[in-house]
């Protein structure tokens, strides 16, 4: 098919067009020819058709489907804008660079030396702040160092900079210098760090949009010590989109208004932390690790610790008490704290700061209740004297605080009446978060103040720890509010063991798993209580914020942490851009690109590569009248329809051979039988681990093999142990002659050792146990390629190795294909060809003994994934079975 000549574009005067029409023109015309051993190239008909000396496929399946090939048209056309663009903008920036060398080439040294890249530690020179600077008179000389806010280009003579460093900000003039330094600053991306020298000057008027709007710099040098990409956003004026900020979250921290918000945020933990220490308060660190839930109201986070159970601390509630029974009498603790809500609004978080206090008591709660009013008072007092607070208002307009001198106590009863009062309905239990936003209004027009305390809460709205009142419906505890919301709950504790062992089973909490906690009570505990703080809600409502996310650093709510899009290992490998023109990847990279366990035996010589034009690869072997396929395409899973027809088509029409595909995912199967017609069953798994997860085996066999004196350690194979390990994998072969095997690859463990992790067993330099890794797509993580076991290995060796091996890695582990349990039918297939499918493949796991190795994979905590063999209607017999058995089995044995 010939291709049509590209009608040529008329000169143009703008050299942007003229760069990229020069990049059209080569595109059309770059034409290559791949060349790879064993490989055979599908190329789909397209008007940029490149000459190929390989096999092209038709433009219509076998099946009488087209591929769709307006999808690779797009795909295509969206790589070359792509391309272009790319392409532009390096041409543009290298005329950029040529023009402003050209230039440097007429200034004096003097004037060369005023700007340009430059490196921290080239300018010794003593550097002032921007505070500092602002607090200097008229014509001092200054030299600082600070992010590029924003920038007013006025003219190639003129450019105004505003200068930010944290909350300061102050404008900077560029004028009477060349042109060529000018464009130079003007052409700096905004946060950007530059180093400036100059003299203050008085502006001809007020700078508004500078924190010190009274003097300004004349500029007189200006360099660049780190640039800045261009950034999604300016924080000269950010988006108003709360997600877009908190996505950027790094960019919107450097905002000042952020920046005095976390100044903020530290006042009020020092406050928190210098009341209590002169209240002769220790501050302790509990762990958050613990072995049983410790509020009854809320979610936890539960995690595999050493193949027991644990949970993350949902407060550190049973160790302050323990410290109390302790004798340590006044005890608080600043640390994080997490719960497991599924709480998605604008005060709730799934891991936060707490602020926690237990103490013993004299004779009454409300002791408690005075040492915590202090403390917030002197925060407030502390907060509403800053000068952050008018830049953070810039950001988040707020009123005042409003607090009185002696706070109100109020009744939990008198609470529920004002409500009632009002006209809503509630009930005599915890209130909801309008109720509380609304008793915070009325008690704002009844007492004038945003911050006071409901106290005696119903026993039915407390953990199991709460001490009752004298009527047992009601408790000894409170929650504090500002603005209408809770900020911090706590009350009396209950200190008699058997009140707290029948309090926990009117909870139905288990005494077992609180066993180191009971144990304080029953050694005498002092009358006590305690309470917790969210620092995250304290800053968020004194401030007035909106979203308490935005009083977190890096915030933690229930969509935090979502599945990440994998990041390619090899982006030259991309199958999603374009490739004609280019080599094809080489199948190492494509298989760490896309790869599962079953991809990585295309590496073995009797596997043949066919490519798709996209750059795509599946790996076959010829075997009789079949195509024996093993795994997915390596491509983007997005691109499968367009690569399986193609596959299937080039096998039947060009190969003549009926294609038996195995071991795919049910994406795979699903297009073989939904689009194709194909027949589908399952009798494998994928047996799949996570490395941060799995239980370990039994740590007897670890002490063991200590104990003979054998090294466990990962290895970089150089030829010492290459001859080493090649020696024992004779033995072992030697050995393994005896019975039957059935593999899909071979033992070649030294190819493609970038992609390999590879670890020993080694005793008076034999080589034990062998396991080999090999990496997959970031999605599978890594498999255990092979687990050699050699025959002078002592019992248990190769567990410990491949423990230690799992230890060393992090996220998804699979130990490759294995038996399923029972026959499971796909697609195309019932009846009686089920049923016979179904004791023959029951017949040959038997004979075979296919159930071992999954057991022995059993022991570090697999879990089987289906996978799947296709094959046509009317292509493969009952008879042809043999054929699929003695692919995976030895050439002997066959």
């Amino acid at each position: 098919m010939m291709e049509s000549e590209t009608p040529r574009a008329p000169p143009s005067t703008n050299p942007l067009s003229r760069i990229a029409h020069r990049l059209s023109m080569k595109s059309n015309s770059d034409q290559s020819t791949p060349s790879t051993t064993k490989t055979t190239v599908y190329e789909k008909q397209t008007p940029r058709s490149s000459k190929t000396s390989q096999s092209s496929g038709s433009s219509k399946s076998s099946y009488g489907r087209s591929p769709t090939r307006s999808g690779e048209l797009k795909r295509m056309e969206r790589g070359q804008k792509q391309e272009r663009r790319e392409q532009l903008e390096r041409e543009l920036e290298e005329r950029r660079r040529r023009e402003y060398e050209e230039a440097r080439k007429i200034e004096d040294d003097e004037t060369k030396a005023r700007y340009g890249e430059g490196s921290e530690e080239n300018y010794p020179t003593e550097l002032n702040t921007i505070a500092e600077v602002g607090q200097l008179g008229v014509g001092s000389k200054v030299t600082f160092r600070a992010r590029i806010h924003t920038q007013r280009n006025i003219s190639k003579h003129l450019d105004f900079i505003l200068f930010r460093d944290q909350t300061d900000t102050i404008q900077g003039v560029l004028h009477d210098v060349t042109p060529n330094m000018v464009k130079w600053v003007q052409r700096l991306h905004p946060e950007s760090i530059v180093q400036v020298s100059g003299s203050l000057k008085k502006p001809v008027e007020d700078v508004k949009s500078a924190y010190h709007h009274d003097v300004e710099v004349d500029i007189y040098s200006i360099h660049l010590l780190n640039p800045a990409q261009a950034p999604p956003f300016s924080n000269y004026q950010p988006p108003e989109s709360m997600n877009n900020r908190l996505n950027n979250r790094v960019l919107d921290l450097r905002h000042p208004s952020n920046q005095a918000l976390f100044r903020v945020r530290a006042m009020i933990t020092r406050k928190f932390r210098e009341t209590l220490d002169n209240n002769g308060f220790i501050e302790i660190q509990t762990p958050k690790l613990q072995p049983a839930a410790t509020e009854s109201g809320a979610e936890v986070f539960k995690l595999n610790y050493f193949g027991r159970r644990a949970f993350l601390a949902q407060s550190p509630q049973l160790a302050k008490q323990m410290a109390i029974s302790a004798d340590f009498g006044k005890v608080y603790e600043v640390g994080p704290v997490f719960r497991a809500e599924n709480s998605n609004t604008h005060r709730h978080l799934t891991e936060y700061t707490g602020l926690d206090i237990e103490m013993k008591i004299h004779k009454h709660y409300h002791e408690l209740l005075k040492v915590l009013d202090q403390v917030l008072k002197n925060i407030f007092t502390a907060v509403h004297t800053m000068p952050e607070l008018k830049i953070i208002r810039e950001r988040w307009p707020s009123e005042d605080l409003v607090w009185l001198e002696e706070t109100p106590i109020i009744p939990f009863p008198e609470g529920l009446q004002m409500l009632r009062d009002d006209g809503r309905d509630v009930a005599d239990e915890d209130l909801s978060t309008r109720d509380e936003i609304r008793l915070g209004e009325l008690v704002k027009e009844k007492y004038k103040t945003d911050y006071y305390i409901l106290d005696k809460f119903p026993a039915n709205a407390r953990p199991f720890y709460t001490h009752k009142a004298e009527d047992p419906f009601w408790t000894n505890s409170f929650d504090i509010f500002v603005r209408g919301q809770e900020i911090c709950t706590g009350g009396q504790r209950i200190n008699n063991p058997k009140e707290l062992r029948k309090s926990m089973a009117e909870n139905g909490i288990s005494e077992d798993e609180m066993s180191e906690y009971l144990e304080a009570f029953d050694l005498g505990a002092p009358q006590h209580g305690g309470a917790g703080l969210g620092l995250d809600r304290i800053v968020f409502l004194l401030l007035n914020l909106g979203d308490i996310r935005y009083g977190s650093l890096f915030y933690r709510d229930p969509k935090s942490l979502p599945q990440r899009s994998f990041n390619l290992p090899h982006p030259n490998a991309d199958t999603t851009k374009i490739w004609a023109g280019r080599e094809m990847p080489a199948l190492e990279e494509l298989i760490a690109n896309y790869g599962d366990a079953t991809n990585t035996s295309w590496l073995d010589e009797r596997f043949e590569l066919w490519r798709h034009s996209s750059g795509a690869a599946v790996g076959y072997v010829k075997q009789g009248k079949f195509a024996m396929i093993t795994g997915d395409p390596l491509c983007d899973r997005g691109q499968y329809e367009e690569v399986i027809p193609a596959f299937v088509e080039f096998v039947t029409k060009e190969l003549k051979l009926t294609p038996v595909w195995m071991l795919v995912s049910n994406k795979v199967q699903e297009i073989l039988g939904r689009r194709i017609g194909w027949r589908t069953m399952s009798c494998t798994e994928e047996q799949r681990a996570d490395a941060d997860q799995h239980t370990a085996p039994d740590n007897r066999l670890a002490r063991r093999v200590k104990r003979e004196g054998i090294k466990i350690h990962e290895v970089k194979p150089n030829e010492d142990f290459i001859s080493r390990a090649d020696k024992s994998i004779a033995a072992w072969k030697e050995k393994r002659k005896e019975k039957k095997q059935v593999h899909m690859t071979e033992i070649r463990p030294w190819i493609d050792q970038s992609h390999r992790r590879y670890f020993s067993a080694e005793k008076d330099g034999e080589v034990l146990c062998m396991v080999v890794l090999a990496q997959l797509a970031p999605r599978y993580g890594w498999q255990v390629k092979w687990a050699l076991d050699f025959p002078n290995a002592p019992h248990g060796t190769i567990e410990v190795l491949i423990e230690y091996a799992l230890s060393c890695i992090s996220g998804p582990v699979t130990f490759g294909a294995g038996v399923s349990e029972r026959f499971v039918p796909g697609q195309h297939l019932h009846g009686a060809r089920a049923k016979f499918l179904s004791k023959t493949y029951a017949a040959i796991v038997k004979s075979l003994g296919l159930g071992r190795k999954a057991e022995f994979r059993d022991k570090f905590g697999v879990l089987g994934e289906q996978v799947y063999i296709c094959y046509p209607r009317r292509g493969v017999t009952l008879f042809d079975l043999k054929e699929i058995v003695k692919f995976f089995m030895d050439q002997d044995d066959s």
